[in-house]
């Protein structure tokens, strides 16, 4: 297995927006990056990854971007994003820029000229197509829904045609069957590269290819787009040209998202060769509690081991994944999995030990490891989120298909805006993430939860994190190790090993608010523990054998408890 810097990185995800306010408009900017560089140095993350800086109407919180080589002046200017490289660099941090490449915003200078006549230079750019007729009317050309809400296709009154979006109107796709606009999206990419940053997170890279018929002609036919478009049948091509021309010219990172990608489509996206991707986002295990999203379901413990054992197994040594549990569009972990009250501090440090110990680049999301939890938004006004919003008026006040109390409940569970409250500095008004009102409401926990409090208290959830990423600095069996699942069956313990030259490290987690005991396998004594998140403490049962009665090694792990041993 190649020893490619970013496998044992430690990556930290800034949303930018939520992150910190330096001149008291309420939105986060790049300044206020620069000024909390350090912490991340403290903290031992040694890669930034950034959401989208560049020019934006927001109608996605950056993810329609109007243009690619600028800064959103709501995050600071050039020069400013220029010195906070300069100075993470200083720190020994690489930066990585969020790029989205499957589509842009409508304000975009591509989209307006391509809109403006059908035989425009730039009409290609984009993915456009007459109506179809029924009866009288006409009516899109097929019957996908955006992945916000409502008809995947919006029609131009100016040009009588229909535009493509599988995301919002406002995020019109671009048409990767064009080499000339491949050329220009490498071009801007190759623009960055030149600026001085370290890789890219690629937002739904996936999604690139649409569907083809047999003469390699875009088709659209009817039926779940969610299905039919990821992964398509060019995007192995256009990754590996988009290779060839930029990345493999620079020692960078590249990180895919790639929703619905199975194992064996990750072991194309990011294989061992490196022709394509150095690494993917996967969704899987964040897709557990079920395909449609507003619910109160759970994940399964159960299943959720089932997952992680065919990712850490089908990839070992033939590609390579993130490691995550939360992101800008996830909900915090800790009140996903584990407990908000009174184990929250366990629970956040039992669920990052199950996944740091893992073989993958691990992901920590801003105020992930301060154990921050979801927001306690009650009312619709409250939300800010296009999804949420979105899904709140078709269910509640369109179709009546859920009560506005029932949706609020799954909201508070689900919405991507639970990990976009702002980042929880201090105990000072709006966290010391803001001198004023920020863009979306801060978490009231932030008096109890904040990094000022949790850098100065041994035994906290940053002083955990602080061990574990200095851990997989020091040891090669967290990164280049096998993975072995025990109990695969145990509905409450999370049980696996690491194997590497001799050496195994053993990792049990306890996902239940109750004391689960555990039986030591071989070659484990209990004596030599690594890291372990309290007073986890080794007991012995005895067995009756041919000798006579002998003690075995068992552990006792306290609710959300979770401990390491090596051998």
């Amino acid at each position: 297995m190649t020893r490619d810097w970013w496998k044992n990185a430690v990556v930290y995800q800034i949303y930018v927006p939520s992150f910190c306010d330096s001149n008291g408009d309420g939105i986060g900017d790049i300044n206020g990056i620069y000024t909390k560089l350090n912490y991340i140095k403290e903290l031992g993350a040694n890669v930034i990854w950034l959401s989208p800086v560049n020019k934006s109407p927001m109608k996605d919180n950056g993810y329609d971007v109007s243009n690619y080589r600028s800064i959103n002046p709501q995050f600071g200017t050039m020069p400013e994003f220029d010195r906070m490289i300069k100075k993470a660099h200083s720190l020994g941090i690489k930066v990585v820029m969020d790029f989205v490449a499957n589509h842009t915003s409508i304000e975009h200078s591509w989209f307006k000229e391509s809109r403006s006549q059908i035989d425009s230079q730039l009409r290609d750019f984009y993915i456009w197509r007459k109506p179809k007729k029924e009866g009288k009317n006409l009516v899109p050309p097929n019957d996908w829904i955006a992945w916000f809400g409502g008809p995947a296709w919006t029609y131009d009154e100016k040009t009588g045609e229909y535009f493509l979006h599988l995301f919002s109107p406002h995020q019109p796709d671009l048409n990767w069957e064009n080499p000339v606009m491949r050329e220009e999206i490498y071009c801007i990419m190759r623009f960055w590269l030149g600026r001085g940053i370290d890789g890219f997170r690629l937002d739904v890279i996936g999604h690139i290819s649409k569907p083809l018929n047999s003469k390699g002609e875009l088709v659209f036919p009817d039926g779940n787009e969610r299905l039919l478009v990821p992964n398509g049948p060019r995007v192995h091509e256009y990754l590996q040209e988009m290779n060839r021309e930029v990345f493999s010219k620079y020692n960078i990172v590249t990180i895919g998202e790639t929703v619905g990608a199975t194992v064996e489509d990750t072991v194309k996206y990011a294989n061992s060769d490196g022709t394509e991707l150095s690494m993917v986002i996967g969704f899987e295990h964040m897709d557990l509690d079920g395909d449609f999203k507003w619910t109160d379901n759970k994940i399964n413990l159960l299943d959720l081991k089932y997952v992680f054992e065919k990712w850490q197994m089908g990839l070992h040594g033939r590609a390579w994944s993130a490691l995550y549990w939360c992101n800008h569009d996830q909900p915090r972990i800790v009140s996903r999995l584990g407990d908000n009250y009174e184990h929250r501090e366990k629970s956040a440090t039992m669920l990052a030990t199950c996944l740091h110990f893992m073989q993958g680049t691990p992901f920590i999301y801003q105020g992930e490891e301060l154990g921050m939890t979801n927001a306690p938004f009650a009312d619709i006004n409250d939300y800010r989120d296009i999804e949420s919003i979105n899904a709140y008026k078709i269910f509640v006040e369109e179709s009546n298909h859920f009560s506005k109390e029932d949706m609020l409940r799954f909201m508070q569970l689900k919405s991507r805006d639970n990990a976009r409250t702002p980042m929880q500095w201090n105990s000072e008004s709006y966290a010391g993430f803001s001198k004023n009102e920020p863009w979306i409401m801060v978490n009231p926990n932030y008096t109890e939860i904040n990094a000022e409090e949790q850098r100065n208290r041994p035994g906290s959830v940053f002083k955990y994190y602080q061990k574990l990423i200095q851990l997989r600095k020091e040891m090669d069996i967290i990164t280049y190790g096998d993975f072995e699942l025990l109990l695969a069956e145990h509905s409450d313990l999370f049980v696996y090993t690491r194997g590497y030259q001799n050496k195994k490290l053993l990792v049990v987690c306890n996902f239940s608010n109750e004391e689960r005991t555990f039986l030591l396998p071989p070659g484990f004594t209990g004596k030599n523990i690594l890291i372990a998140n309290d007073d986890t403490h080794r007991t012995y049962t005895t067995e009756l054998s041919s000798q006579g009665y002998r003690p075995k090694p068992c552990v006792n792990l306290s609710p959300y408890g979770a401990v390491v041993y090596r051998r």
